[in-house]
């Protein structure tokens, strides 16, 4: 089996580890995924508690039932521009794992669409875009339909955000 064949399985064979249903939501006009493993809950906009000297994209903290999580607005993560709070506006609340530990950490969306059962070979790889392009945080892309669905490794969306300061282990 020449190294060709072989790089092109191991693609196949990681693509088909991505299969699974996915919490799709809306920011402006582009549509992306969530595990929905990853996803605890879903809750309507609410009251933040801005934490000062954090980055602009952590919006600051909530309390979620006697639980204090942080907010991370994928928006500006994403260097997207500011968007008025609707009543479509939500908090999905994941669940991110940090080297043996998890935490939950709320990020805002614009809307909340479906969860969708996407198949194997509906996924492909992220594109690359050059080596100044980060693109490690797409799973890859879900071809829904005439749609695609971006489809993201939640864990590493939140790696870069800084909310170490902020989690608390949820397994205590």
């Amino acid at each position: 089996m020449s190294q060709a064949t072989a790089q092109l399985e191991q693609v196949q064979a990681s693509l088909a580890d991505k299969e699974g249903k996915y919490l799709t939501f809306a920011l402006g006009a582009e549509e992306y995924g969530l595990e929905i493993l990853k996803v605890r809950e879903i809750i309507g906009h609410m009251d933040i508690t801005a934490v000062p000297q954090t980055p602009d994209y952590v919006k600051g903290v909530i309390n979620l039932r006697g639980q204090v999580i942080p907010v991370v607005d994928i928006r500006t993560l994403f260097g997207m521009e500011a968007k008025e709070i609707t009543e479509e506006t939500c908090i999905i609340v994941v669940e991110v794992l940090r080297g043996s530990r998890t935490f939950n950490t709320g990020v805002v969306v614009d809307q909340v669409s479906e969860v969708l059962d996407i198949k194997g070979d509906s996924i492909e790889e992220a594109p690359q875009l050059g080596a100044s392009v980060n693109t490690d945080f797409i799973l890859g892309m879900g071809k829904v339909n005439d749609a695609v669905k971006i489809l993201l490794d939640i864990d590493k969306v939140l790696d870069c955000s800084g909310l170490d300061k902020f989690e608390k282990n949820t397994d205590e």
